[in-house]
């Protein structure tokens, strides 16, 4: 997946995007690279790749794996949100493999985003770099009254999460901050469990340093990457 891609959507926008693929995801990219011919060594690998990570992910939320070799290797990965049960894991990573692969039929590589999963795959070993290509935005259209304040306290919720996200095996925090007017800000943050610590510090970082191009006074908003994502409203969107 060739350079940087960013992709704005509001709220609204993406419940069109769904309606209109009569399904739940967010948002996809196909890759530009290359595609391969159908019953191509490839696609039975990309198959198999699929299959196994169905399997394998909904148990601890995250898979990844790699099948094939030289020019018919592919590499994949799926990452479920980390309040998601397994079934629902198992039920979105089978969505998402299925989708991609109707949106994406003869590419090489691909990426789609569900609300509780991601899968991506590629033609070359992405395992432990950020992905920096494939990232989109999503903001509540709604403004709020005071943005100066509100972003500060925005920003001092996920860089809380961060330094605790990145110090546990799951990449994965959620939490909660009050507002003066009695309202609670929520946010999460997430990484994909390929990443080090410190490199899921880093994506997670550099996604928040977003915050003004993706939802400067806005009551909710997300930055969603290949590599880590966070999402912060002022309504619960945790499972508990």
């Amino acid at each position: 997946m060739s350079s940087a891609r960013f992709v704005l959507l509001s709220f609204c926008s993406a419940l069109l995007i769904q309606a209109a693929l009569g399904a739940d995801p967010l948002f996809h990219f196909c890759s530009t690279s290359e595609n391969f011919t159908a019953s191509s060594p490839y696609e039975s690998n990309l198959s198999k790749l699929t299959s196994f990570l169905y399997t394998m992910t909904p148990a601890s939320g995250f898979g990844l794996g790699s099948i094939g070799q030289y020019q018919d290797q592919v590499y994949g990965l799926a990452l479920c949100r980390g309040d998601t049960s397994p079934s629902d894991c198992k039920a979105c990573v089978a969505d998402a493999g299925a989708e991609i692969r109707r949106l994406c039929p003869r590419n090489k590589g691909a990426i789609i985003w569900y609300d509780n999963c991601m899968f991506k795959y590629l033609d070359t070993n992405f395992f432990g770099q950020i992905d920096n290509t494939n990232k989109f935005y999503m903001w509540n259209l709604n403004n709020v009254s005071d943005p100066e304040v509100f972003n500060s306290k925005v920003r001092g919720l996920l860089t809380g999460l961060i330094d605790e996200a990145y110090t546990v095996p799951k990449l994965y925090a959620t939490g909660e901050m009050g507002l003066e007017d009695k309202t609670k800000l929520y946010g999460l943050v997430q990484c994909t469990r390929d990443l080090t610590a410190a490199k899921c510090k880093e994506c997670l970082e550099g996604a928040i340093g977003e915050l003004p191009s993706c939802c400067n006074g806005k009551e909710g908003g997300r930055v969603v990457g290949g590599s880590c994502n966070f999402r912060y409203e002022i309504y619960p969107f945790v499972n508990v």
